[in-house]
């Protein structure tokens, strides 16, 4: 009876056990949770975000830096890129117990580097992989490409040892989609958890949702919900598991992320990105470095009041974050400090000439006592991963791009003989006239470039605007990519904006005040693509442009621009932000205005791919417009 009663017994037993920890469970996960540890963990999280194939370093100009008894004026030295950022986190995950190391996504789209250098996103997988984050979470300009070449960037980051899980929370990938979980399991995940000090960390994914779908090129059947939504059924499934310690990766932006954050229950930190914040000290603005949008940490608190840290760490591979958190037995934050290390090596210059070792060293010193400028040196096993990518973008350079039959001039303002800027065409270009009527060729054809690839990879274009002194060499014969690079130097991403036709006019009318005004320059005028208009220079200030018409990009029909319609307007970052004197750009608020973030240059070249091929080299034919497509219907001075 005894043996029988055990046998019959112990199973009941084992259940009410079970439904008694289950309850348990619930009750604390309902009160904050417990993932079994019991104890306060200080916790290290080393972050970057947006490196947008940014990989080599670069020279900055710093302010106020002594050396030695005097105030430098500028101060010019080697900065960041990805070999620096390896090394950085390599030492400071050395001086640190329980480390995460995060990047918060758009690792890619941006240089030569992404799509130059071998496969889509090679050289970038390579070098995270010399870092080896925790994790990583996917961006908008993951998606430029679509899923299919998404996926094989993650094959790429996961062909070595490290495996670098891939998150977001929001993204549903469609029936026919290559990252499907029925095609690609574990490929993209809500979440991921870690174990640091013996307690399990969360850290949950999210990919800022309209502008992927909108300006991204992801899967037609590949949505994006709602980020807050999607955040708290994840945070709440984890807290479930009886973690309590959750790390939102947030690829959302800054100032969103302050808006989602008091909609969320559960949430302890947030690794930020997407809009490129650079968070820190006023001492970064003395500095010459930029002008923070916050402080390092921001802190703010979730929807129960308990308190949530935000971080950020700029963009280009500059800054690597170090944030510091303090959690009670509860898993509450207790407290949250750190500092936005600016990555700058040690070859100063002062004047354009190498500092001397005095000078050398009080400028260390300086650099040291700002609290955020970190010299470091860049890895030197990462540089070596990084130079055979090095190598193809410069043998990419000196590869023939396409053919150039006819000369595309360039001429940045139109005008006959003894006109501004007459001299800067050639002598064929300005015996030939059409640059004295309607401008450069080679200015037309970037504004069109703009245009028609902003429509087939960037969700949609309607109008488009380059400054005419951004574009500075004609090209003519067989040119190679780095005469195509020499054309857009300068290295612009691109913003969209949305724009009124009545703020078209403005703009249109900013560039040529900018170059006919008082002390005007030839740099301004506008290009534009999709959009055209006649030019009296003569004419009043906000009167120099007249019968503008905006072109139909299905039909090509050309119509009367509508002064209360909106328009997407295509345009650099540099003119977006009210450079050349485009005041009425700088004016369009936030929320009209994103960040597209691929290299001018980039843009450029999609353009020239997609161009007729010549059946003797089959290299693509450059060719200029029809006469209809130019900006500059016609041009009185």
């Amino acid at each position: 009876m005894n043996t029988m009663r055990t046998k019959r017994w112990q199973p009941m037993r084992g259940l009410r056990w079970h439904a008694v920890a289950l309850a348990a469970a619930a009750a604390l996960a309902a009160c904050g949770g417990s993932d079994g540890g019991g104890e306060p963990l200080d916790l290290t999280i080393l972050h970057i975000n947006d490196h947008h194939s940014t990989l080599d370093s670069k020279t900055i100009t710093l302010k106020t830096l002594s050396s030695g008894g005097t105030t430098a004026a500028d101060v010019t030295v080697e900065a960041a890129g990805f070999p620096r950022v390896t090394a950085a986190i390599s030492e400071l995950s050395a001086q640190s117990a329980n480390v995460l190391k995060l990047h918060a996504g758009d690792a890619l789209s941006g240089t030569l580097y992404y799509n130059r250098a071998g496969e889509v996103g090679e050289a970038d997988a390579a070098m995270m992989n010399t870092v080896c984050f925790d994790a990583f979470t996917l961006g908008n300009h993951e998606f430029d490409k679509g899923d299919s070449v998404l996926k094989g960037f993650i094959d790429l980051l996961h062909k070595g040892s490290c495996k670098t899980p891939v998150i977001s929370a929001n993204v549903q990938f469609g029936a026919n989609s290559a990252l499907n979980a029925s095609r690609a399991p574990g490929y993209v995940n809500p979440s991921t958890i870690v174990e640091r000090g013996g307690q399990k960390i969360g850290i949950v994914g999210l990919t800022i949702a309209q502008k992927t779908k909108t300006s991204s090129s992801p899967d037609a059947d590949t949505t994006f919900e709602d980020e807050a939504t999607a955040a708290q059924r994840e945070i709440d499934r984890l807290r479930s598991q009886g973690i309590n310690k959750i790390v939102l990766m947030s690829h959302i932006g800054y100032e969103y992320d302050l808006q989602v954050v008091p909609k969320l229950s559960g949430v302890d930190v947030v690794v930020g990105a997407d809009s490129h914040t650079l968070l820190g000290p006023s001492g970064l603005t003395t500095t010459g470095v930029g002008s923070p949008g916050g402080t390092y940490p921001t802190e703010t608190k979730d929807k129960d009041g308990n308190p949530v840290c935000v971080v950020q760490a700029w963009e280009y591979a500059q800054v690597v974050g170090e944030l510091k958190v303090s959690f009670d037995a509860q898993g509450k934050v207790t407290q949250c400090k750190g500092t936005p290390h600016v990555l700058i090596g040690d070859n100063f210059k002062i004047a354009g000439t190498d500092a001397t070792e005095s000078q050398k060293t009080a400028l260390k010193a300086s650099a040291a006592a700002t609290g955020f400028l970190r010299i470091t040196q860049p890895s030197a096993s990462a540089a070596a991963v990084l130079k055979p990518f090095t190598d193809k973008v410069a043998v990419f350079n000196q590869t023939l791009s396409a053919v150039v039959p006819q000369e595309l001039c360039s001429r940045r303002v139109p005008g006959g003989t003894g006109s501004v800027d007459y001299s800067r065409s050639s002598v064929a270009c300005n015996a030939e006239g059409s640059v004295s009527l309607r401008g450069g060729d080679i200015q037309q054809l970037v504004a069109q470039a703009y245009v028609d690839i902003g429509n087939s990879l960037y969700g949609g274009a309607d109008i488009s605007l380059q400054s005419g002194g951004g574009v500075r060499i004609p090209l003519l014969g067989s040119v190679t990519a780095a005469q195509i690079i020499q054309v857009l130097p300068f290295g612009n991403k691109l913003y969209r904006l949305e724009i009124t036709g009545a703020e078209a006019k403005s703009m249109v009318e900013d560039g040529l005040e900018a170059t006919f005004g008082t002390g005007g320059t030839t740099g301004p005028y506008p290009y534009t693509g999709g959009l055209r208009f006649d030019v009296n220079a003569k004419a009043a200030k906000g009167s120099r442009a007249s019968n503008l018409e905006v072109r139909n990009p299905t039909t090509g029909v050309w119509t009367a621009i509508d002064p209360a319609k909106t328009y997407k307007l295509f345009v650099l970052s540099f003119n977006a932000l009210g450079g050349d004197g485009y005041a009425t750009l700088a004016a369009v608020p936030a929320a009209r205005r994103l960040d597209i973030g691929v290299l001018d240059a980039d843009v450029f070249f999609s353009y020239i791919d997609k161009q007729t091929k010549d059946a003797t080299t089959g290299l693509p034919i450059l060719s200029r417009l029809p006469v209809e497509m130019y900006s500059t219907k016609s041009f009185a001075n």
